[in-house]
């Protein structure tokens, strides 16, 4: 992937907004993260409006005048929105189409009709980890849920016994895999590689995805025996659908932008040479722009048509996929704003200045940053983008192996421990039809796996690589 780094979009914005000492700095921090948890828990504003409040009590805190708070902001909410905006809306559009052609269901059916009673759970986690590739965790639910419900009612399981590994499948997918807002955010932040991200990231996301998924579900099934929900289940897409896409091109289409991201990464490593025809080639086919929207427009064709979409159909499914994620653009680049407001108040110096004295690995210090953001605000991706904000600075030093695990790190931090600040804590609640001490028991303790298991595996990477 070419960077656009922060430092060069934001030219304006590149003189420190203040002199604060360290002190200063790192009230400053608080009180902006306080404000932002305040408004979104206690007054249940937006976290779009949310970020811009506390970035700017951010800067004035720090002693910086308004108006470079504002440029600082505004900055890094353009730049943000400019390096992963245009990807997340082509991975939308994908979404969609897999999910309205019926290639979703497609793929999960195919898979159940083979797997037996106790690889059930493995299929599970199988399936949420194709299906979670492309699209987000919320939609990724939404899909999946019909088909939990079905499998528990039906083989007679434990509701935690088959959700739990859907669960891990889709949360691991969403908070290490690009193209997914937040990896991609903190590889444009701390400029990786995305290949190699994507690459070191598969190796994290398989053991990671199968402790936190169907070897925990035992033990959640024991804490937490519920049968599903009789009224929560909703009609499938391809119910309505005469024909839909078979299974292997809907897998092939799927992966077709992983493949083509690591093969660009394979090219770099082989070729290692930036002037080289070859290489110059493999740029741009395996650029995330060019990957996504070459999977995009395959799958109007693999996907839509084979379902029998008209062309008008088509592109009303296209329209239909980009308005729920004008929230999520908003979110994502109001948190590239807080994140600039915070490198450009020197927090990322300041943090560089007093971790010198400590015996914490980079990337422990990275993911405990983003744990820390992630309890206090519940959002995963506000986690991950501030977070990345703040330990650029010390990414400037690192291998590009290195500087992938960074990004892992943040990613494995983001999602520790979903409480009842996270949005996602209320969907699986209410969708598994449990109360708030069993979600704590089920979905809590899971994510909190995922993020543990999640930086033990980067940092034993880190030893080797």
């Amino acid at each position: 992937m070419t960077h656009l780094s922060v430092e060069m979009l934001a030219a304006d914005a590149a003189e420190p907004i203040t002199t604060a000492g360290h002190a200063q700095l790192g009230i400053a921090v608080l009180a902006g993260i306080a404000v932002i948890v305040l408004l979104i828990t206690k007054f249940k504003l937006h976290a779009f409006l949310s970020l811009i409040i506390g970035s700017l009590v951010l800067g004035a805190v720090a002693g910086a005048p308004l108006d470079k708070t504002v440029t600082s902001f505004s900055a890094g909410l353009g730049t943000t929105v400019a390096g992963t905006g245009v990807l997340i809306a082509l991975g939308a559009v994908l979404g969609r189409l897999l999910a309205d052609s019926g290639g979703a269901d497609q793929i999960v059916d195919t898979i159940l009709a083979k797997a037996s009673g106790k690889a059930m759970p493995w299929a599970m986690v199988l399936i949420a980890g194709i299906v979670g590739l492309p699209i987000f965790f919320e939609v990724g639910i939404v899909l999946l849920i019909p088909v939990v419900l079905l499998v528990a009612k039906r083989g007679n399981f434990s509701l935690m016994r088959i959700g739990i590994p859907a669960l891990a499948g889709l949360s691991v997918m969403h908070g290490l895999i690009p193209p997914h807002p937040g990896p991609l955010v903190a590889i444009d932040a701390v400029g990786a590689n995305l290949g190699v991200t994507l690459a070191l990231g598969v190796v994290v996301a398989v053991p990671t995805a199968i402790i936190a998924g169907p070897v925990f579900s035992r033990y959640a099934a024991r804490w937490v025996d519920i049968q599903p929900p009789q009224n929560l289940v909703p009609e499938r897409a391809s119910d309505d659908l005469e024909k839909r896409p078979g299974f292997g091109i809907t897998v092939a289409t799927v992966l077709l932008p992983v493949v083509m991201m690591l093969v660009k990464a394979l090219v770099d490593i082989v070729v290692d040479n930036p002037g080289h025809q070859v290489q110059k080639v493999f740029d741009v086919i395996g650029s995330p722009l060019i990957a996504l929207l070459t999977a995009v427009i395959v799958a109007m064709f693999t996907l839509g048509r084979a379902a029998g979409f008209t062309r008008g159909r088509i592109a009303a499914t296209v329209e239909k996929s980009l308005a729920p994620i004008a929230g999520v653009l908003l979110i994502v680049g109001a948190g590239g704003g807080f994140k600039q407001t915070l490198v450009d108040a020197g927090v990322g110096q300041m943090i560089m200045d007093i971790s010198k004295g400590w015996h914490l690995s980079t990337l422990l210090l990275a993911w405990l940053i983003a744990v820390t953001i992630r309890l206090a605000t519940g959002s995963a991706t506000v986690a991950t983008i501030s977070a990345a904000g703040l330990v650029a600075p010390l990414a400037a030093e690192l291998s590009t192996p290195h500087a992938a695990l960074l990004v892992l790190a943040i990613g494995s931090g983001s999602l520790f421990f979903s409480h009842v600040n996270d949005a996602g804590f209320w969907l699986v609640k209410e969708y598994f039809g449990m109360d708030v001490g069993q979600t704590l028991k089920t979905w809590s303790v899971m994510e909190t796996l995922i993020s543990v298991v999640g930086i033990v595996c980067v940092l034993l990477l880190s030893l080797v690589l």
